[in-house]
């Protein structure tokens, strides 16, 4: 059974940094799109970021494009979240997810493999 394990979240200043990472266990993921998602309080889980499991494709949400960069270390069944000039409106918890289904990146329906979460907070 995979399991996916988010870390790196925290408190952090507007205009600072954060790098989140997601770990595979139980499977590897070298043939799976892998994603991030992010949810805030009262709000539906959306769309961040996505990556093709060669990482010949990304896609971003509007909102982070320029400011995130999502990697992937095959090797290692790890995924990443750059996080750089983070706004107030980027606090949630995010989560990464393994695209098993067809469908669109954006969907969290094509996701079928989630993490328990990792909570960003920025603060103004």
């Amino acid at each position: 059974q995979v399991q996916l394990i988010e870390s790196g979240g925290g408190l952090v200043q507007a205009g600072g940094s954060l790098r989140l990472s997601c770990v595979a266990s139980g499977r590897t993921f070298f043939n799976d799109p892998i994603g991030w998602f992010r949810q805030a309080p009262g709000k539906e889980r959306i769309f961040v970021a996505a990556i093709t499991r060669n990482g010949g494709a990304l896609h971003y949400a509007d909102s982070v494009k320029g400011r995130f960069t999502i990697s992937r270390d095959n090797f290692k069944s790890t995924e990443y979240l750059q996080m750089n000039n983070v706004k107030p409106g980027d606090t949630a918890v995010y989560y990464c997810a393994i695209a098993s289904r067809p469908g669109p990146f954006s969907d969290p329906g094509t996701y079928d493999v989630w993490g328990q979460g990792t909570q960003v907070t920025v603060s103004s």
